[in-house]
């Protein structure tokens, strides 16, 4: 599955099927963006609209083949479902869930109890938010991703009224106000009157207008992510509460990291730190240390693997990962054989902020990325030296011989990986792609 212009192909193995088949209980709850009915799972209760993301307010939901409308707000109602299955299902099984959560993704609207929660505070800026991208390409110059000019006045800082919107119900932002009960509306104009009042001063420009862009974008994100918070804290309460806390293995992850400003970019896709980078959790008291970490080289497909491998199920030849069960019950200790580096390929351009296509890998200490498709420009950084990745050293003398390594590298990883030949493949499919963009 490699942008979101496809379709899952949901017939096709994944390891909820496999536990399915071992006698778990399975169930995904929340977020599934996959567009296909969900397979290999007992139960499913999965957010659409708002291109299958959903919305915070009043959500859609798609649950076992019905359409039905939730009232409340997405983040809460999410965990109350997730809560329902665990309550409901077979005692005497074995079960997996899958619990993913819609926020924090765009347009960042907060639950009503925490509108405004931020209002009086200041975020550090991040030292590269005025970043000129000097000594890179045009993949970081062209994107559509800036704090500066891709934020809009509606839909992401909120800078309309009620009046404004209820004259133009055409307007992305009232779509999703007018899901809102009168009461949570009422407090919504309120929290956001002074951010009106002071971008229509007037007397914000250049860098100050970007500055003030980016707190008002930190305080809508970092308020929705509270909710998440509190949320994950309410499912552990409760698996603690019925007595399965320590018998579960608890796994938090996200699909992406984000950009909060570096580079002067919200959003993600980039093979940089910021969004390259995921969070991943492990608890599990039976059998991993509470506290200890791992400098292993880890990879999203190296999820379903793992679960197998501590379900006691045979992990199947054709997954491409590798079970992280040695080093997680091994205290983080990283196997000799392990992999060098992670592979990354991003394949959805033209699309929504216009990020180009890309490909690399990423070792211990260096990065190495080739955008290609309508460009071919090469981006190298010394992580250890420069880890802010503002200081491209592809091509220079000192780090030839580092270069040829991290090529051969890439070519036999991408050998591995069976994605070999990207830039020809993709070339053929380019114009082909952007009518499918569009029609999308």
């Amino acid at each position: 599955f490699t942008d979101n212009a496809s379709t899952f192909n949901g017939d096709q193995q994944t390891f909820p099927k496999l536990l399915q088949q071992a006698g778990y209980q399975t169930a995904i709850i929340g977020k599934w963006h996959l567009i296909s009915e969900p397979q290999g799972f007992d139960h499913w209760s999965i957010l659409s609209g708002q291109h299958e993301q959903g919305d915070y307010y009043d959500p859609d939901f798609w649950e076992n083949g019905k359409h039905i409308v939730e009232k409340g707000y997405a983040t809460d109602i999410i965990t109350d479902k997730a809560i329902e299955f665990l309550e409901g299902r077979d005692k005497n099984k074995p079960f997996c869930m899958m619990y993913h959560q819609k926020a924090p993704h765009r347009n960042w609207m907060p639950a009503p109890r925490h509108l405004g929660i931020f209002n009086n505070t200041t975020f550090p800026e991040p030292a590269n938010l005025f970043d000129d991208y000097e000594g890179r390409g045009r993949a970081a110059r062209e994107q559509d991703m800036s704090i500066e000019h891709t934020l809009t006045n509606d839909w992401d800082l909120k800078l309309l009224t009620r009046e404004e919107m209820l004259k133009d119900t055409t307007n992305r932002l009232y779509s999703v106000y007018k899901r809102m009960p009168v009461e949570v509306q009422d407090k919504w104009d309120s929290v956001y009157a002074r951010r009106i009042a002071e971008y229509r001063k007037g007397d914000l420009k250049g860098k100050s207008l970007i500055s003030w862009k980016y707190q008002q974008y930190m305080r809508d994100y970092l308020a929705t992510v509270l909710a998440v918070d509190e949320n994950i804290g309410r499912l552990l309460n409760y698996l603690e509460k019925i007595g399965e806390l320590d018998n579960t293995i608890i796994v938090y992850t996200s699909d992406q990291g984000f950009f909060l400003g570096e580079h002067g970019w919200f959003d993600k896709r980039f093979m940089y730190e910021e969004c390259q980078r995921m969070p991943l959790i492990i608890r599990y008291p039976k059998a991993i240390k509470a506290g200890s970490t791992s400098n292993a080289i880890s990879m999203n497909v190296d999820f379903a693997p793992t679960f197998l491998d501590f379900a006691g199920i045979e992990i199947p030849s054709d997954i491409q990962g590798a079970s992280l069960k040695p080093i997680l019950v091994n205290e983080g200790k990283t196997p000799a054989d392990w992999r060098k580096a992670a592979y990354y390929h991003y394949y959805e351009y033209p699309a929504e902020h216009s990020v180009k296509r890309q490909y690399g890998i990423r070792t211990q200490d260096f990065k190495l990325i080739h955008f290609y498709n309508d460009i071919d420009e090469w981006e190298m950084y010394d992580m250890k030296a420069a880890p802010r990745e503002m200081n491209n050293v592809f091509g220079k003398p000192e780090y030839a011989e580092k270069q040829k390594e991290l090529m051969q590298l890439l070519q036999d990883i991408q050998k591995q990986y069976k994605d070999t030949d990207p830039d020809e493949k993709e070339k053929v499919l380019f114009k082909g792609d952007r009518r499918l963009m569009k029609n999308r």
